[in-house]
Parts: structure tokens; sequence; C-alpha cells
């Protein structure tokens, strides 16, 4: 029997290690794929090589920065989505506060304190009680050194440059869930009931203390989540 194809999509700093935990028990059912988030420095472009790279039909589980790409599939090639399962996210762009966080970043990067970057960026990735977990805090730092300081630039710029999903939310027709932390620092509870109410028909499953990092935080809740939701779609 052929396994269906499922795309998973990794945050900003992240990479294929974000799903280490569920690899194994999915891959079972399902045939994983992981996009590509480090050669492009636009959300526009990141969706152009993943669909130029993907099957032709697939679902999509995307984390943090991967769904802001999903946004932009769903709007270039809803058609080819089956479903889309969208992880510690949000659909707004950027405010001022927000920018000017990100500037302050590139500008610490261009001096040569990528270390600091990924240092101040910890304690809104993980849950507070989780800030003296050693092998999780290694995980995210570990993907972080893969990552780079001038893949991070292109990342950093391709977010400050994406456009509010919001407006297209109501033309997403797949099945869609969102799974968030409920203590994540990045991706608020406002924003999660944002996008069900624009979005028919999406649910969304909470995971009682989590943050940022749901799927390495708590592996066997967002294992089963996603495998429950996955074979659904079979």
């Amino acid at each position: 029997m052929t396994r269906p194809p499922v795309v998973l999509m990794a945050g900003q700093l992240l990479d294929a290690e974000t799903w280490a935990p569920q690899i194994a028990p999915l891959s079972r059912d399902f045939d994983l794929r992981f996009a590509d988030h480090t050669r492009d420095d636009t959300v526009a472009g990141m969706a152009d090589r993943l669909l130029a790279e993907a099957p032709a039909r697939f679902d999509i589980v995307a984390h943090a920065m991967g769904g802001f790409v999903a946004f932009e599939v769903m709007r270039r090639a809803p058609e080819r989505v089956r479903s889309l399962a969208l992880l510690s996210t949000l659909a707004s762009a950027d405010g001022p506060a927000q920018t000017a966080r990100r500037q302050g970043y590139l500008t610490l990067v261009q001096d040569g304190r990528f270390a600091e970057v990924v240092q101040e960026r910890i304690p809104m990735l993980v849950h507070p009680d989780r800030l003296k977990d050693a092998p999780l805090l290694a995980a995210a730092r570990r993907m972080a050194r893969a990552t780079g300081a001038q893949t991070f630039l292109a990342q950093q710029r391709a977010i400050m440059s994406r456009i509010d999903s919001r407006p297209s939310l109501s033309q997403i027709a797949c099945p869609t869930l969102l799974v968030w932390g409920r203590q994540d620092g990045i991706a608020a509870e406002a924003h999660q009931d944002e996008m069900r109410a624009a979005i028919p028909g999406a649910r969304l499953a909470v995971i009682e203390a989590c943050g940022h990092l749901l799927t390495l935080e708590r592996p066997d809740q967002a294992t089963q989540i996603l495998r429950d939701w996955l074979g659904a779609q079979a």
C-alpha cells in the first residue's frame, strides 16, 4: 500500500530535528518529506521551491515559520494540498515591535554576535520550566548552529517581508488542524482563535504545560495528535 506523502516544514533556525520524535512513528504509515527553507530569502521563494520538489498532492505539517510558507502554498496551489496542520504559528504579519526586534537581530548577526541571538531566543522557544532541560536546549542550539548565521539572516528577511495571511484564511478549503502549546512565547492564544474563526472547519488542539517547540517538548502528545490527524485524512 502506498504511503501518503507528508511535507514537514520546520521553523526559523530549526531543521529536520524538529521532528525527530515523530519520524519513526509516522514513517510507518506516511512518506515523510522535509521542506528546505535554507536557500531562499522570501516566503514566496520558499513556497515555490517546496511546490517544485513536492509530489502532485500531499499533506502539510508546518511549524512556526513553516506556517508562513504553508499559507503561501495555499494561495498558490490549494488544489495540491490534501490537509493542513499548523503548529505554533500565526497568520498576521509583523507589527512595528516585531520588526524592530528582528532588525536588532540582523544588526547583532552582522556584527558577528550570532551566538547571542540564539541565546536570547531560547526563553521564547520553551516552557519556563524547561529552561534547565539540557537535552532540549541542546537540540535547539544544535539546530541553530546547523542553520547558521547567513541562513538566519535570509530567514529573518523573509519573515519581515511576509504578507498578512489573514485575508486569505477563509479561502482555505482543505481540512485544517491548529496545534498550540499553552505557554508558547511566540504564537499567542489570540492568534489561534483568529485562525480557527477564519479557516472553515478548522480545529484546535492545545498541549498543556508546553511552549513553542511542542514536537520536542511534548513529543508523545504531539506525535499522537499528528498520527490521529493524518490517519483521518488517509
